[in-house]
């Protein structure tokens, strides 16, 4: 490969990861400060926000590797809600799992080991975490119909749709 067809695969790819970045941060970002509300109701102060660039930092790239992987290509010929809602529920199983790695890592760092970290988890598995997952499932769901969209349409077609007036097109 060219060293210029090397630098635009590079742009290329840094655009799309910087974009995924930017909707998954704004969505985590979202879930920490109605986490933050609703828990000052009670008196208890929650301040994680790096903790959603973090995520978003990560799974945006999961996603990415994802796409290598090739992920729900099998469904590229079905109707457009198939892959979007494939990709959806395997994203979030990702994120879950990902929860599990980050508590069990929040118990190394706390001295309690993988395993106490896990038992964090297992006492805070409830209507919270169940809750956030319900709301990441939906909101990734715009977001790889949009991705899904670029792909039959071309990312420049969507692209432009979103961002450039009617009299430009």
């Amino acid at each position: 490969m060219k060293t210029q067809e090397l630098k635009a695969k590079a742009r290329h790819e840094l655009i799309e990861y910087g974009v995924n970045v930017v909707y998954l941060t704004l969505v985590f970002a979202a879930f920490t400060v109605y986490r933050r509300i609703l828990l000052a109701e009670h008196g208890v102060t929650h301040e994680n926000y790096g903790f959603a660039v973090i995520e978003a930092l990560v799974l945006g790239k999961v996603i990415m590797l994802g796409d290598l992987a090739r992920l729900g290509r099998g469904l590229e010929a079905k109707p457009l809600i198939v892959p979007t809602l494939y990709k959806t529920l395997v994203f979030s199983a990702l994120v879950a799992a990902f929860k599990v790695v980050e508590f069990g890592i929040k118990g190394l760092w706390q001295g309690v080991g993988f395993a106490g970290g896990l038992m964090l988890l297992s006492d805070k598995w409830s209507d919270e975490l169940l809750a956030n997952g319900l709301v990441l499932l939906v909101a990734l769901i715009p977001f790889f119909a949009i991705k899904e969209l670029g792909r039959v349409l071309g990312k420049d077609t969507v692209s432009s749709l979103f961002f450039r007036s009617r009299a430009e097109r």
